[in-house]
């Protein structure tokens, strides 16, 4: 199968497994943020995982609908805490509706990526829901430490990896994991293709950072310098407190304590060029990728999954959104 079949085939099966319950005001949100789109990397890479390790694809469906359903989870929570008004493009769940109601509709998106998983047999069940279990924790405590980087004096970039491989990276490492579970691989294939998926994650996450600033509204869908005028310390931030002398270390910080102009996001986006990080996280973006490949080429897939991982690879460091 291709990109393109892969994605085609889980949307055909999202679209009919849309939740059809009432009350509608709990479960027409969770439709309206599944409705919005987006890449699907998630999912797909769980059909791909399973297919690549020759399981029934048929089967797979369903966990990645579980993982689908967790990830928009997240991120309907994470707009409200964050207070972020656009997502994909369109208002968000909070916007569009109010708080209480976007806490509970993530709320049920959270159970509801549990009970697609109860098709399975007791040995795989446990399987799927322990590493899901497991990326909950790991995607919350990720969340914790990005709102606590905000109020804290002094980040350091290990301590910022740290905090994105959890927030963003675990998840498509247990996409992966999941679809190979599934496919029934091999212990240390499950591994394997988890670790392929946390290089994958870093890679991805230092890209939505780098859009965050440099993206075009249009094509990115969300506002353009949100992680600055929320005071996020991304990795532009930090490397640049890293490399600038006293003068510029110091208006930088004194952007991040509470100033909140219009020129703020420009006044950043100037010292980030002037120290070139918007080059030098690109670099750093290409180590991870690179690693991951390093990966790929080690695992025993079908040669086809293998080019697909990579095509997914190559669209993801190009994307513009």
């Amino acid at each position: 199968m291709t990109l393109k079949e892969y994605i085609t085939l889980f949307s055909n099966y999202l679209e009919s497994n849309y939740p059809q319950q009432e009350p509608r005001n709990l479960y027409q949100p969770m439709q309206y943020i599944l409705e919005l789109g987006g890449k699907r990397i998630r999912p797909v890479l769980t059909l791909i995982a399973s297919d690549g390790f020759k399981g029934e694809i048929q089967k797979a469906l369903a966990v990645a609908m579980s993982v689908e359903v967790f990830h928009n989870f997240t991120l309907l929570h994470d707009d409200i805490m964050d207070q972020a008004p656009i997502r994909r493009g369109k208002p968000t769940v909070h916007q569009h509706w109010n708080i209480n109601t976007a806490i509970l509709s993530g709320d049920v998106m959270m159970i509801k990526a549990y009970a697609y998983l109860n098709q399975f047999e007791p040995e795989v069940f446990k399987s799927l829901t322990q590493v899901l279990t497991q990326t909950a924790i790991e995607v919350c405590e990720g969340q914790q430490y990005d709102m606590d980087f905000e109020n804290k004096e002094s980040v350091s970039l290990q301590e910022y990896m740290e905090m994105i491989r959890l927030k963003t990276a675990v998840l498509l490492g247990a996409a992966l994991k999941m679809g190979s579970i599934v496919a029934d691989a091999k212990l240390e294939d499950q591994q394997k293709i988890y670790d392929f998926g946390i290089q994958l994650g870093l890679a991805f996450q230092m890209q939505d950072d780098y859009l965050d600033t440099f993206g075009n509204v249009e094509t990115f869908g969300k506002q353009i310098g949100g992680d600055i005028m929320e005071n996020k310390k991304t990795w532009l931030v930090l490397k640049t407190l890293e490399l600038a002398d006293d003068c510029d270390k110091q208006v930088l910080t004194t952007l991040f304590n509470g100033y909140s102009e219009v020129d703020k996001i420009e006044k950043v986006k100037d010292l980030f060029k002037k120290y070139s990080v918007d080059i030098l996280i690109q670099n750093e973006m290409e180590h991870y990728t690179l690693t991951a490949e390093q990966l790929l080429n080690e695992l025993p897939l079908q040669s086809q999954s293998k080019i697909v991982l990579e095509t997914l690879m190559q669209q993801l460091k190009s994307r513009k959104h």
